[in-house]
């Protein structure tokens, strides 16, 4: 192989792997952001998810961001601004204020709630989306009690 096709394949794989990385394409990223309550009151601490629904034909990187006190931006340090389309929201959320959990051997926030999921669709400009998580949640998974 010669030295400029050499390069032309190093200039390809490169190009591929940015593609992998980023999301592929010319997909617009927009911040998002809003509260998030449960039991009618703002989550004291947690994260967001904003990922793409491929069962609806969305792809790209997942946005995220920290919660504090209620309120989330996908701009804030820490954060990742969403591609558009037919999102999965993905919420966790802790005690900051409790005593924390020993989970083999390892310490860990305490859970407020089983990873609680919704589903929202982004127009690609910035907006604002507010969630409230249900007060079943806190209760973990429905168990199956068979027929």
């Amino acid at each position: 192989m010669s030295q400029s096709g050499s390069i032309r394949a190093a200039t390809g794989i490169a190009f591929l792997v940015c593609c992998l990385v980023a999301g592929c394409g010319d997909q617009k990223t927009a911040r998002v952001s809003g509260t998030v309550t449960f039991k009618g009151q703002p989550l004291p601490a947690g994260k967001i998810y904003f990922m793409p629904d491929t069962a609806k034909s969305n792809t790209g990187q997942p946005g995220y961001a920290d919660i504090k006190n209620g309120r989330y931006d996908t701009a804030a340090p820490g954060g990742q601004a969403a591609v558009s389309g037919h999102m999965i929201v993905a919420i966790s959320g802790v005690d900051p204020s409790a005593k924390p959990e020993k989970a083999s051997g390892d310490v860990t926030a305490k859970s407020l709630f089983e990873r609680y999921e919704t589903a929202t669709e982004l127009s690609g400009a910035d907006s604002t989306k507010d969630f409230d998580v249900p007060a079943d949640a806190g209760k973990g998974p429905a168990k199956n009690t068979g027929p």
